[in-house]
């Protein structure tokens, strides 16, 4: 598998990716439509970056770095093929989050998630995410905030 940048090709399967698993388990927010239907001019415009997980040149998953007013970048619409969940891909995918950060010189790595997702929590936790005091979001599902420090 590969993992690359961004390109204006892959903007169906970064909607499409995020869609299936925001679907299975919550519902699609407007925030989540915002980004999703526009990735390049809300996230990529604004300093941020996206990586997609190709296996034999068909992507099977994703992540993006929101650039933050503090210096940090959060780490959001991370996705894995269901038929991949398991293999380690999420772990690849956050690790090129963890090396990007501290490319772009960030001071920190920020998320949101859900109680209910164990296996993403985990991972997170696994790769030096802490807890965090809750914070006003556009997400109803966000019930977790966690951020790793460079």
């Amino acid at each position: 598998m590969d993992i690359v940048e961004f390109e204006p090709g892959h903007a169906e399967a970064f909607h499409r990716l995020n869609e299936a698993w925001i679907t299975k388990y919550f519902a699609l927010e407007p925030k989540d439509l915002e980004v999703l239907t526009d990735p390049e001019g809300k996230i990529i415009a604004k300093g941020g970056r996206i990586f997609i997980a190709l296996k034999d040149g068909a992507p099977v998953g994703c992540v993006a770095l929101l650039k933050m007013d503090d210096g940090g970048y959060e780490v959001a619409k991370m996705t894995v093929s269901e038929d991949l969940r398991g293999s380690g891909l999420g772990r690849l995918l956050m690790q090129r989050c963890i090396d990007a950060g501290a490319e772009l010189g960030a001071t920190r790595l920020y998320l949101e998630t859900n109680s209910s997702l164990g296996p993403a929590l985990g991972l997170y936790r696994a790769m030096g995410f802490k807890d965090l005091a809750p914070v006003e979001t556009p997400y109803a599902r966000a019930d977790v905030f966690m951020e790793r420090r460079y």
